[in-house]
This record gives structure tokens, sequence and C-alpha cells, in this order.
């Protein structure tokens, strides 16, 4: 499978752009990783959050050259970028529990529309930015997100190049535990 760096990558359209930072305050001081979203040892893909509002986020990931998904070089296949837009929406998520004074609850995903990745593969080492803004939340827990996965080029810069897009759908039930029995007995 052929992994590209961010310079060898086309665009893949301008329209996403500058969607993702509409009113964005990013907040300097969030708490690690693994004190919003759930996700733990190799499944835990994000490395911190850097920007969030009530409607959007944005986090960071590496690509690991020996991690559990890596290709013969060492890069994450493509198909990956849908967990990744999932746990930066878990993470919006738990921001905004905690910001409510509560904790971090399990969700769950229910799929992808368009998702769309301008490569096959995400080459090692690259760093990763997640957005993801929501587009709709309901009372009863399921929730739309437009995301996208940007490569960032260089420390600190702010110039990214459009790696992978999609619609996310995901679902939070009140009760989790019951959620998960009734998928069973269903």
């Amino acid at each position: 499978m052929t992994s590209l760096n961010c310079s060898a990558v086309a665009d893949l359209g301008t329209a996403h752009e500058s969607r993702m930072n509409d009113r964005s305050q990013p907040d300097a001081t969030f708490p690690p990783i693994e004190e919003i979203i759930p996700h733990r040892d190799t499944m835990l893909l994000l490395d911190a959050v850097t920007a969030f509002t009530g409607e959007s986020i944005a986090a960071t990931a590496r690509v690991h050259a020996h991690a559990w998904y890596a290709d013969a070089d060492g890069a994450m296949p493509a198909w990956i970028g849908v967990e990744l837009m999932a746990q930066a929406i878990a993470a919006h998520v738990g921001l905004l529990a905690i910001r409510a004074g509560g904790h971090a609850l399990p969700g769950v995903l229910l799929g992808s529309q368009r998702y769309r990745a301008a490569l096959p593969a995400f080459a090692a080492g690259a760093r990763l930015q997640i957005s993801a803004k929501e587009l709709l939340r309901t009372d009863e827990g399921t929730a739309a997100y437009e995301c996208a996965i940007t490569c960032m080029k260089g420390e600190g810069e702010v110039e990214r190049e459009l790696w992978a897009e999609a619609i996310i759908k995901a679902f939070q039930p009140r009760d989790f535990q019951s959620f998960i029995e009734g998928s069973f007995r269903s």
C-alpha cells in the first residue's frame, strides 16, 4: 500500500477548509485525553485535544510505525480514519459533559457517510489533526458530525493538507449497559 507525505497529496477540495474553524475559540488547557474518552491502550488513537467549542473540536494523533494497525511500510490504512473521527467526537461529547459538571459516558459509532480519503494510507510518523463539527444532536442521543483529517506540516504550523473527510453518525444512550444488553437480545 502506498503512503505519501503531506506535500505529495492532492487536496480533496476547498469547500471544507474554512468550515471546521468557524467561530472556534481554542482553549489552551485540556485534561489528558485519557480523562476525556474511555479508549485505552492500543485502541486509544488520539494524542490530545487542541481546540474545543460547544459545536466543534480539534485533536491530534501521530501515525506510529509499530502500532497494531501499521502496514508493511508502518503506515496507517486510511480506513482507520473513521475511528479517528469517532474518537474526536467522543472527546467532544466528553468535554461537553465535563464542562457541565459530569463525566464522559460511552457511546457507539453508528456509521459514516461519504468517507473520502485522498490516499490509501497515512504515512508513518505523520502528525494528523482530526476536526469534528456538530451538525445535529437529538435529545435521544443521536448526533451527526462533519469531520476531517488533515496532515500537519511541521511543528506548530497552521498549514495543513486535507487527507480525509466524512459525515460521522454516533449514538450515546442514556443507559449504555441496558442498550448493550438489549442489542444482544434482539
